[in-house]
C-alpha cells in the first residue's frame, strides 16, 4: 500500500501509510528513515505496525506552512521506500 502524501490543515501537515510484505521490511525501512531524519535534521511522527507505517510531517514551530526542506523530505521518504522497502 503507497498512497499519495496528504496535505492536512489545522495544523498544517504531510501524511502518508507506506504498507509493507512483512515486519523485517518494515523493519529496515524504519532504520533507513531514521538515518535520512538525522542527516536532513527532520523528525516525522511515526507510528507503526506490524506490516504499516504512518508518517505525519508537521509545519516548523512558528511557521505557517510547510517549507521547502519539508516536502524535500517527504520525497527523500518516498525514494527510500521504492528503492528498498516496497513489498
Amino acid at each position: 500500500m503507497n498512497e499519495k502524501w496528504r496535505e492536512r490543515e489545522r495544523p498544517n501537515r504531510l501524511e502518508k501509510r507506506y504498507g509493507f510484505a512483512d515486519y523485517e521490511a518494515l523493519r529496515d525501512f524504519l532504520d533507513r528513515a531514521a538515518e535520512l531524519s538525522e542527516r536532513e535534521g527532520l523528525y516525522p511522527d511515526m507510528g507503526f505496525g506490524r506490516d504499516y507505517v504512518n508518517i505525519t510531517i508537521h509545519v516548523a514551530e512558528g511557521a505557517d506552512e510547510l517549507a521547502p526542506a519539508q516536502r524535500d523530505f517527504a520525497e527523500q521518504l518516498d525514494a527510500l521506500y521504492n528503492a528498498n522497502a516496497g513489498p
